[in-house]
């Protein structure tokens, strides 16, 4: 059996799997109470890696420059999810129509920033950072996660397997990531088959004890250890609630199936985590794959869909939970669009100029801006014309609540997919 003391000299074995950056001592005393229901505005990023085919997701459908440009990839009128009467969704993205014909898709076209650069790191440097000069140390969100916090909340959550992403460096401790490909386990190196239970019994134990110091190292490796392992319990058991069975989860069409490693699983966590009241305003998650030089009539469609169904299941569960699908938006990008016309290997090079999605029921459905020339092109390449700083800024400004000009050090103008009465 393992005791108090013995408890309390121990680091944190499971620290690898709730990652804490920068930790303060403020952050970790206060995390444990941040269990009330939330009622701030939460927005999910979702990382499109490798470059997504914008024109291969938002279909001009009715442009015959289109058809003729993809004799091998292109998409026909009459297979495309219908946004209006001239643009369309990739089929795979069928899922997506639920949220379609509430007006729940902002797509947001022409999306770019000067000089674009074709090189996968730069430019997803350049998204990230918000700063096209890659002069910036920070990420744009790591930037904002000062504004963000509110006593002891998780303000930022990145949910996967890689790396802090460049775009929620600099948050010090308001940034927790978890890796969701492994339960959460705590090693607290005993056999009891009733492990949780002694956990709670020893958690209890310190929480009870005499208190050290206010302001001592004593006092602060308590505090650490109780609520971190709180914590960690709390993770555990909505983690296990949000896989899909042992069958994964099935699309709304019944056509597609994913495992529990998959977007989907994901944004389901993202769901039980905005109903629990951990306080988090923006969660990051990364869907990979998305380069496709060759054979792209192969995988895109997959991971188009993906998306989709991944976005539309996380709001049908919110929406389940007692509304809080309402103040919650999701936002897709990527470091740049693909060329217009194809390859000789049946895929698209890299381009930019492409479009990304917001979505959630405070965005004011359909096209926002025009779609793109396909026949006037920097060399080869679609013009871009709204700067994807613009979309950082409205969502940063109406809907988090922060001050965009000390993020973004500049004014940019803000773009009509909010509703007038979208929370801030």
């Amino acid at each position: 059996m393992l005791h108090r003391r013995e408890f309390l000299t121990r680091t944190l074995q499971g620290s690898s799997l709730l990652a804490l950056g920068g930790v303060v001592p403020a952050f970790v005393a206060n995390t444990a109470y941040a269990a009330a229901p939330g009622k701030d505005t939460v927005l999910v990023l979702i990382e499109l890696t490798g470059g997504n085919d914008g024109l291969n997701t938002v279909i001009p459908f009715r442009d015959e420059t289109y058809s003729k440009a993809r004799p091998t990839l292109k998409v026909g009128k009459d297979q495309v999810v219908k946004v209006n009467d001239d643009l369309g969704l990739h089929p795979a993205m069928r899922g997506m129509d639920e949220l379609l014909q509430k007006s729940q898709v902002a797509i947001v076209q022409g999306v770019g920033y000067p000089n674009p650069d074709h090189s996968h790191f730069e430019s997803m440097d350049i998204w990230q950072l918000a700063d096209p000069k890659r002069q910036k140390k920070d990420g744009w969100i790591g930037r904002s996660t000062t504004a963000l916090q509110k006593g002891g909340d998780v303000p930022v959550m990145h949910i996967g397997s890689r790396r802090l992403p460049t775009a929620l460096v600099g948050g010090g401790g308001g940034v927790v990531s978890i890796n969701n490909r492994h339960p959460f386990r705590l090693d607290l190196g005993t056999s009891d088959p009733n492990e949780k239970k002694v956990r709670r019994k020893l958690i209890d134990e310190l929480a009870q004890a005499p208190k050290p110091e206010k302001d001592s190292m004593l006092a602060f490796v308590q505090r650490r250890q109780v609520e971190t392992y709180t914590t960690l319990d709390k993770l555990q058991d909505l983690l296990s609630k949000s896989r899909g069975g042992p069958n994964g989860f099935s699309s709304p069409d019944g056509q597609r199936f994913y495992d529990q490693n998959s977007l989907v699983e994901r944004l389901q966590l993202v769901a039980r985590l905005i109903q629990s009241g951990f306080g988090t305003r923006v969660f990051y998650v990364t869907l990979d794959g998305f380069d496709t030089h060759s054979d792209q009539a192969k995988d895109h469609p997959k991971l188009v869909g993906e998306v989709a169904d991944a976005i539309t299941f996380m709001f049908r569960t919110l929406q389940q939970q007692g509304g809080n699908d309402k103040r919650v938006l999701a936002m897709t990008f990527s470091e740049f669009g693909r060329r217009v016309y194809e390859n000789g290997s049946k895929g698209t090079d890299h381009g930019s100029g492409s479009s990304l999605f917001v979505c959630g029921p405070a965005v004011k459905g359909g096209p926002v801006g025009k779609h793109p020339s396909l026949t006037e092109l920097d060399f080869g390449d679609l013009r871009w014309h709204t700067d994807f700083r613009c979309v950082y800024a409205t969502l940063l400004d109406k809907w988090l609540g922060c001050d965009s000009r000390l993020v973004l050090d500049g004014k940019f103008e803000h773009l009509n997919f909010l509703k007038d009465n979208a929370q801030s």
